[in-house]
């Protein structure tokens, strides 16, 4: 990992022209200086960002951009200069000059791909350019029923056809996707191919010596979500984890995020809130495919496995899964669509509530609600905070299991008008706020006071739980902790 000094990281929030040119910077030794003029609109806003905590910050004219906690927003046309010192050494310091612009043109809108349109070859797809590779080895398996090549065959049974593959194993759901969520999974042999099925979701999360020492290969050829607290990419880290400490090569057969890889957002996990659906600091969306993150956790997280990326043809990070051509199989019993993989990263706060997430119905995600809720009443409160790319619909459900079985929930749908603005986390931590708000007696967070509660470990925080910070509070943090994982990423991306 490359040693990076102080520096400012220039975040565009609300996607209009950044330009850099040359600025001078003071300069000490052993300081890495930042040279650019930055230009935003009037009422837009930019993220400066640095390595290093406890900084302070001043504008030169808080009547042409104001600064608060490193975030810039441009009030009426002119020059200023932002500067940023450790509060702990002010000799330590950096500066930009910020040019605010009057808005005269407003930027087109993104025209998404025809769905469906896009030939994507799934790394699966390219097993015959890498026979050589698994030439004379034993091959083991991760998977689940989203393995499948674009031809709809089982990851199974080609690997069975081409290669010497000799075990498989279960991560979350089962080899065929038939448990629901925390269920536990035996070991067992595969009725079909007569194959040792070790468990990953059962006694151990991880590959014991013992699962591994018939192995010279780990694969995982699995369908992620795009969401941090999605665990089979901790079955993954696990399994690299194992391969490491017993000698064993890792591969994995790429797949595409299904929520793009252009877009990230949220804010990073702090490691006291640690566990199986959080475990590395990153983003709830963290826009990387299955691949990448394989090459962050091995890299920037110090696994040091020896490592394998097949990666695919035809994806570019602007595509969501329902712009290729490839089939959508459900990845976990409560995940059906594309759009539940939308709004997922910001709704799934809700399981650690009284709040129903939509577990039970035929859209988990897309609806939220409770007994105790007045739907039209959450709907208005929600659409007057004018969050971008969504409207929400009052709607009432009844579960047909988890939460409220055979209830009458009131609450809302999220209908995303528009994903290339739409904003999950953002969405998602302001629905929590307004129901604890209009709600004070009624909501609860399932065992708030224990630090492990399901909230704390989804927002990989306490401060949601504690109710520590404001809603604009919240939304800085979200920019912030966006911009700085964007600085990690950016090292381990794979496609354009």
């Amino acid at each position: 990992m490359k040693k990076r000094a102080l520096h400012l990281l220039f975040f565009l929030l609300l996607g209009f022209g950044i330009f850099l040119g040359g600025c001078s910077s003071p300069a000490t030794v052993d300081e890495l200086i930042i040279r650019g003029d930055f230009t935003i609109y009037v009422g837009d806003e930019v993220s400066l960002v640095t390595n290093k905590n406890n900084v302070s910050w001043e504008t030169s004219d808080a009547t042409v951009a104001m600064v608060q906690n490193g975030v810039v927003t441009g009030l009426r046309v002119g020059t200023v200069t932002i500067t940023a010192s450790l509060i702990a050494d002010s000799t330590i310091w950096d500066e930009v000059q910020v040019e605010v612009k009057a808005k005269t043109t407003t930027q087109p809108p993104v025209e998404p791909p025809v769905i469906g349109d896009v030939d994507v070859k799934l790394g699966i797809d390219l097993i015959d350019d890498y026979l050589d590779f698994f030439a004379g080895k034993r091959v083991g398996l991760i998977t689940n029923p989203t393995g499948i090549n674009s031809d709809y065959e089982s990851t199974i049974d080609v690997l069975f056809e081409k290669v010497n593959l000799v075990a498989l194993f279960a991560p979350e759901h089962g080899i065929r996707g038939n448990l629901q969520a925390g269920a536990y999974i035996p070991s067992y042999t595969d009725e079909k191919t007569g194959l040792p099925v070790y468990s990953l979701y059962g006694s151990t999360k991880a590959p014991t010596p013992q699962m591994l020492e018939n192995l010279d290969v780990l694969c995982i050829d699995i369908q992620d979500a795009g969401a941090r607290f999605y665990t089979y990419i901790y079955t993954m880290a696990y399994a690299m984890e194992a391969c490491a400490e017993n000698d064993k090569e890792f591969v994995v057969f790429d797949r595409p995020n299904p929520i793009g890889g252009a877009e990230y957002e949220g804010n990073i996990l702090n490691l006291t809130y640690r566990s199986f659906i959080g475990y590395y600091p990153i983003l709830q969306r963290h826009g990387m495919t299955i691949a990448e993150l394989a090459m962050l956790f091995n890299e920037e997280y110090g696994i040091n496995c020896e490592l394998t990326t097949i990666l695919m043809d035809g994806w570019d990070r602007n595509l969501y899964y329902d712009d290729t051509d490839l089939p959508w199989v459900v990845p976990s019993p409560n995940f059906p669509t594309n759009e539940t993989a939308v709004v997922y990263p910001g709704t799934c706060i809700f399981e650690g509530t009284n709040v129903s997430e939509g577990r039970g119905t035929t859209i988990p995600f897309e609806v939220i609600g409770a007994p105790f809720m007045d739907a039209e009443a959450y709907a208005a409160a929600l659409n007057e905070m004018n969050l971008p790319g969504v409207i929400f619909r009052p709607a009432y459900f009844t579960p047909t299991f988890n939460k409220y079985t055979g209830e009458v929930c009131n609450g809302v749908q999220v209908h995303v008008t528009n994903r290339y603005t739409f904003k999950a986390v953002k969405t998602g931590w302001t629905m929590f706020e307004l129901a604890r708000t209009m709600y004070p007696s009624d909501f609860k967070i399932t065992n708030a006071t224990s630090s492990t509660n399901m909230v704390n470990l989804n927002t990989g925080a306490n401060y949601i739980t504690n109710d520590t910070y404001t809603l604009e509070q919240q939304y800085q943090i979200l920019l912030q902790d966006t911009a700085t994982f964007g600085l990690i990423r950016e090292d381990y991306l794979l496609y354009e």
